[in-house]
């Protein structure tokens, strides 16, 4: 057991229901916002967006709309983002979404005060592994959804589309946001299915980091609060969205599950997702975790590599007598059942069993430092084997 950690979360978070209302009184840090939202139509239909707007005219902040985010952004859109701020000299970045308006947002907010390409500062694959010169412009993140903690961390994930990679980006101390709003109301009119993936990516980030070789005393507390709070409200969230209690304790497990990636690492199981939708762009990050789950712990567990670990992780999930590994399966699968994801296919999103191989290379590639995370070793040869028996 690793016992040295290092906690450097700056970022002040507002959390609860309401919480939006008092953008205004939190002391912007700026005058001229990028506004930025994703190319769907979720924040103009729950008011989200009329209501943000309000609050930065209260404050007395300008700011300029940018609503092309995608929900797997690519790197063009980052760099179209960052000539808007550049251009009308925004001195912030709100950002107004869900974990890829939040992903994108950090990115953005680098390259609007640095040169060259946003893939010049990305490390793995093809990225230039250049250092972030220039102070990034601060960052304010209302999140509207409980899936990522990707506004409480310094990372995001970005998808180079010309060349198939999918890989995080950031790591900088300066990308943290200043400003978190977790406001669980935000979140009541997001529809069950994508609760459910958005719930299941927050819980892999807390159980990846669980067993991750790089575990600590906080993460383990901070995640084992995590796991607890999904599995028991996940199902009541998206079986009724309007159900607060469940919202409420489902965005508090997102936000924990983001500040334990600060302290440690998740593990390969994100590096092979993203692989599976840097070529598959349709994917919803959450459903492809989803499809990977059983098969990636089951690795663990045929190996013995931390039972203790999996033992725990299910007892947090409700199974007080839980005395074995394979328990920890039983209560995945069971809250897989309950939120009506243990069906999902990879074939539906137009993965070919033939291209496994390339998928696993693909995720070594570009983001294998997390490879380094699991809590044994796992070959390509190994990974291909997971890709193989999650596909159906």
């Amino acid at each position: 057991m690793n016992t040295n950690f290092n906690f450097f979360i700056p970022t002040r978070v507002k959390f609860g229901c309401g919480q939006l209302n008092q953008l205004h009184s939190e002391g912007l840090p700026g005058k001229k916002a990028l506004l930025v939202i994703s190319n769907g139509k979720s924040t103009h239909t729950s008011g989200a967006l009329n209501r943000t707007q309000e609050q930065l005219k209260i404050a007395g902040v300008e700011f300029v709309l940018f609503d092309k985010v995608q929900a797997n952004p690519i790197k063009s859109t980052i760099m179209e983002g960052a000539k808007v701020a550049r251009d009308n000299k925004c001195d912030f970045i709100v950002a107004l979404g869900g974990g890829s308006v939040m992903d994108a947002s950090k990115a953005m907010a680098a390259m609007a005060t640095n040169d060259g390409d946003i893939w010049d500062y990305m490390f793995g694959g093809t990225g230039g592994e250049k250092m972030i010169a220039k102070n990034p412009l601060p960052l304010v993140c209302i999140t509207t959804t409980a899936g990522t903690g990707s506004e409480v961390d310094q990372w995001g994930v970005i998808t180079n589309d010309k060349t198939n990679e999918k890989m995080g980006f950031g790591g900088d101390d300066r990308l943290f946001p200043v400003l978190a709003i977790v406001d669980p109301e935000l979140m009541v009119t997001v529809p069950s299915e994508y609760t459910a993936y958005q719930g299941f990516d927050a819980l892999f980030h807390s159980t990846e980091v669980y067993i991750s070789k790089f575990a600590n005393p906080m993460s383990d507390m901070i995640a084992l609060t995590a796991i607890e709070n999904i599995a028991n409200y996940l199902a009541r969230a998206v079986k009724n969205g309007k159900d607060m209690k469940a919202r409420e304790h489902v965005a508090f497990a997102n936000t924990l599950s983001g500040q334990a990636m600060v302290i440690t690492s998740t593990t390969a199981k994100h590096s092979m997702e993203h692989a599976m939708s840097a070529y598959h762009q349709n994917l919803p990050h959450g459903a492809g975790l989803i499809m990977i789950s059983k098969a990636f712990y089951e690795f663990f567990i045929d190996k013995h590599a931390c039972d203790e670990r999996f033992i725990r992780m299910a007892q947090a999930m409700g199974m007080e007598n839980a005395s074995k590994p394979e328990d920890f399966i039983t209560a995945l699968v069971n809250l897989q059942k309950a939120c009506g994801v243990d069906n999902l296919k990879m074939s539906d999103y137009g993965i070919v069993y033939e291209e496994l191989d390339v998928l696993a290379k693909n995720a070594r590639d570009t983001m294998g430092g997390l490879f380094l995370a699991n809590p044994c070793e796992m070959s390509h040869e190994e990974c291909v084997a997971v890709f193989e028996k999650a596909y159906h």
